[in-house]
């Protein structure tokens, strides 16, 4: 039973994670040859202000911003 956990930044509307949720289930199914009653996809969200890069969280303003 395949059990995909996957980490997003919030900020993506309902219809695109549920779309991405269904695409990941399809690509074990086939990739794997899983039953796809026994695949389980999760998704997490993550504010941005608790995502970071190094020392940059996606909340910070992109560097080198506008003159």
């Amino acid at each position: 039973m395949p059990i995909i956990q996957v980490t997003l930044v919030e900020g993506r509307d309902d219809a695109r994670v549920q779309a991405f949720i269904r695409a990941v289930a399809r690509a074990a199914h086939e990739q794997l040859g899983a039953p796809m009653h026994t695949i389980r996809v999760m998704v997490n969200e993550v504010p941005p202000q608790r995502f970071a890069v190094g020392d940059r969280l996606k909340s910070d303003p992109p560097e080198g911003g506008a003159s």
